[in-house]
């Protein structure tokens, strides 16, 4: 009864030794091929700004409409 106990925890941490040696071996040492200039660095940061923050700036936007609509009846 104790090794049947014991057993899921045990593989358990296996499973925890794998995952933890897959993650190391996608570290790379070498410097990146190409450089990012600044230009690119500001477009991203902006792409990921308008991706973000464009769904709640709607949202805040309409918050009038939505408050004026009735509520749906069950």
């Amino acid at each position: 009864m104790s090794s049947l106990l014991r057993r899921p925890s045990s593989t358990r941490l296996l499973l925890l030794k794998d995952v933890q040696q897959n993650r190391r071996s996608n570290i790379y040492s070498k410097p990146p091929k190409d450089k990012i200039g600044p230009v690119q660095s500001v477009f991203a940061l902006c792409a990921f700004a308008v991706t973000l923050l464009a769904p709640a700036g709607w949202i805040m936007h309409h918050i009038p409409e939505y408050r004026q609509k009735s509520p749906p009846r069950p």
